[in-house]
């Protein structure tokens, strides 16, 4: 659609924290060219601090405050915002938020565009028929649908039937700029007891979640330290973020005697700092679409050990630019983990062939051009 005056842009999601797919809807709002297009960004439930990053000026964020249930009691106030702000476009984020597509449709909203970041919690293979019966369901009302790894497209062609004109592959995006090697030292983030350089730092990124499965790396940071003893002098275990896991986290390392060889300092805006003091970047991850840190550990250079689901293999590459494992499976992550641990060398040479791809292919301005075009296009 083009249109004399901006696009108005409706981004509708099921809330707003620190994440992925929070990440990519942040950067659309900041990149996309602002004389084409006005933002507007809506949560069905909440929005915490980390829509403070928004830096284009005028956006209007709208925060629905769902309880728990379904959003039917709030459909007459969706359709109201729909024709309050007549978006050109709106965009929808998983399967949380698609419900609000029909609504949009009978508002005469001309384009809608629903995107698939990865699985939900429960069902992290993408085999629930329930599911699959309410994309289906909801089919008709989308325009056209994003997904950001090779699986999660299939899945729309071959469970959801959407034909190949109706879907396009888009990678999330990565900022290389930001995300990038140190320069010199590795730096010491801030609170963090333990000296890069000196320790062997292990960590991973993300919110403490079922899904995002921290206990298995707290699981394997143990493991390791059973096969090398040597380990207790050098290795050292970040994980950064907040949730519901955190206590059993804590109650892992708690009951092996090793709290003191791990930092968990919640949720950090200095998350390129984090990445740049660490030795090895570990998703351990029950599902994964195409998760956004695990692109900005390439990007700064880290070799990665990661559970092989989701899009994850269509990043890593084995034995080139890191390591990958069965889902929950605590030994074969242990063992990657000592192989890079007494491989300093292999590690650092996969570290930068995963640079390497970083700046070739996970670009943060070609993911926000593909946007850009397939917006105005449709």
């Amino acid at each position: 659609m083009r249109t004399t005056s901006p696009i108005r842009l409706m981004h509708f999601v099921y809330s707003f924290h620190m994440g992925g797919l929070e990440n990519v809807v942040i950067q659309l709002i900041n990149r996309l060219p602002p004389e084409r297009y006005q933002h507007c960004l809506v949560s069905l439930t909440d929005m915490g601090d980390f829509m403070d990053r928004i830096q284009t000026p005028g956006v209007e964020r709208v925060c629905l405050h769902k309880p728990p249930g379904h959003a039917i009691p709030l459909y007459p106030a969706i359709y109201k915002l729909f024709r309050r702000y007549r978006p050109h476009v709106l965009h929808t984020c998983n399967l949380a938020a698609l419900e609000v597509v029909p609504l949009a449709w009978l508002a005469r909203v001309p384009v809608r565009i629903h995107a698939e970041h990865g699985w939900d919690a429960s069902d992290p293979k993408g085999q629930n028929v329930k599911y699959q019966r309410l994309r289906k369901l909801y089919r008709p009302f989308v325009s056209h649908y994003v997904s950001v790894s090779q699986d999660l497209d299939q899945y729309l062609a071959q469970r959801i039937d959407v034909s190949a004109d109706r879907r396009t592959l888009i990678a999330n995006g990565v900022d290389t700029a930001q995300f990038s090697p140190p320069a010199h030292r590795k730096p010491r983030p801030e609170g963090c007891p333990f000296e890069p350089g000196h320790h062997w730092l292990i960590g991973t990124v993300g919110r403490l979640q079922t899904v995002k499965n921290q206990p298995l790396l707290a699981h394997a940071f143990v493991r390791l330290l059973d096969l090398c003893p040597t380990a207790r002098e050098h290795a050292r275990l970040v994980i950064v973020g907040e949730g519901p896991l955190r206590t059993e986290i804590e109650r892992i390392l708690s009951a092996a005697g090793v709290s003191h060889l791990a930092w968990l300092p919640g949720a950090r805006a200095d998350v390129a700092t984090v990445l740049q003091s660490l030795d090895c970047f570990v998703l351990p991850s029950q599902t994964e679409g195409t998760s956004c840190t695990l692109q900005e550990a390439m990007s700064c250079g880290l070799p990665s050990v990661a559970t092989a689901v989701g899009g994850t293999p269509d990043l890593l590459t084995e034995e080139i630019t890191g390591r990958l494992v069965p889902s929950d499976d605590v030994d074969a992550m242990a063992h990657a983990l000592m192989h890079y641990m007494l491989n300093p060398q292999q590690a650092r040479d996969n570290g930068r062939a995963a640079r390497a791809q970083a700046q070739r292919d996970f670009g943060m301005d070609a993911m926000v051009a593909y946007y850009d075009q397939l917006f105005q296009r449709c």
